[in-house]
């Protein structure tokens, strides 16, 4: 009984007070981006966002290694055997046939991921740089400044993305564009649409952080307002940027194909352009030539079912209401530990 007394006193040892590993206590990289979301999602949630990163990750490829995987240049018409030949169907020379213009439809889809990936980046990297800074600016010092972004961010919701795209190609090229034109006018009118979003989720995220105790200790101590702006403002503002970015990747690639279907995009000479070869197949169809409508119509929604599908799930995980259910649920289907209250949040736990 003496022992048993002693055993009862005796500290538990940092083993046993060790926690039960979960997703958040394994290998470092279990923590990494996608990562961390992907083992945290369970069922039909799951399935979204694999389906999702596949579609997407074969789109990244077939753009990163367009010279590899398409079997010709985007605006090559002859090979060492002579031309093509227009609109030639399927076979084991072009495997997804020739347009009207005896271009090999397969080189066509695989360089027009490229110039969608170009398109991506540019918008996106643009709308980044401009919200973020506009947010973090009108947010952190208030007063008059903030009053006048946040009108002109209302305001900019009125103008349709499509609108600005073909303004913005006319002002460029005069709508005939050459590959980086394309790209530009697409990239202005993705951004001139986005940066509202970025500036208000940043704007909203900025008023909040600089009231913190942390922020007014930087004050106290006579940190100017560029670092308390930069070093703890800033990097506590953007969490939820990647989720918009994921989302809006989509929209970038519907405007460049819009632009290019009604006849404002890249000339077929300069790049390879999903919504162009979309509008010189529309005849086809209607001959009965399906192949040259069909695979670039299906490139453009497969990509964006991808980059939406990741999107969409990595908002729904990011829900902390959805992440209590999931990780009471799973701890308790596999008994790693009992049942407890499921009303407080999961790191209080």
């Amino acid at each position: 009984m003496t022992a048993d007394i002693a055993h009862a006193a005796t500290p538990p040892s940092p083993e046993e007070l060790e926690p039960v590993v979960t997703p958040d206590h394994g290998p470092r990289w279990h923590r990494l981006p996608i990562v961390h979301q992907l083992r945290s999602s369970v069922g039909l949630q799951r399935a979204m966002l694999v389906t999702g990163l596949v579609l997407t990750g074969l789109f990244v490829l077939g753009a990163t290694f367009a010279p590899l995987v398409a079997p010709y240049s985007w605006a090559q018409l002859r090979d060492g055997h002579g031309l093509f030949g227009a609109q030639l169907p399927p076979s084991s020379t072009h495997l997804l046939g020739t347009t009207v213009g005896g271009y090999d439809v397969l080189s066509r889809v695989v360089w027009g991921s490229r110039t969608a990936l170009l398109t991506i980046v540019t918008a996106v990297v643009l709308s980044l740089f401009i919200g973020v800074f506009l947010g973090l600016v009108s947010g952190y010092f208030g007063g008059w400044l903030d009053r006048v972004l946040v009108v002109v961010a209302d305001a900019i919701y009125a103008f349709p993305s499509l609108l600005l795209a073909i303004v913005a190609a006319i002002v460029i090229s005069g709508g005939q564009s050459s590959m980086w034109n394309g790209i530009l006018a697409a990239a202005i009118s993705i951004t001139v649409v986005f940066v509202p979003q970025y500036f208000r989720v940043v704007r909203s995220e900025v008023v909040r952080v600089k009231s913190e105790a942390f922020v007014e200790s930087a004050r106290v101590i006579g940190s100017s307002s560029a670092r308390i702006m930069t070093r703890h403002v800033l990097r506590n503002s953007v969490r939820t940027l990647p989720l918009i970015m994921t989302l809006n990747c989509s929209e970038a690639i519907l405007t460049l194909a819009g632009l290019g279907f009604l006849g404002f995009g890249i000339e077929p000479s300069s790049a390879a352009e999903w919504g162009y070869d979309l509008n010189k197949a529309l005849a086809d169809v209607t001959a009965g030539i399906w192949w040259t409508a069909v695979f670039p119509g299906i490139a453009i929604v497969l990509t964006v079912l991808g980059i939406t599908l990741v999107g969409e799930s990595l908002n729904d995980l990011a829900d902390p209401r959805l992440r209590i259910r999931r990780a009471a649920g799973g701890k308790r289907a596999k008994g790693r530990v009992p049942d407890e209250p499921t009303n407080q949040p999961e790191e209080a736990r």
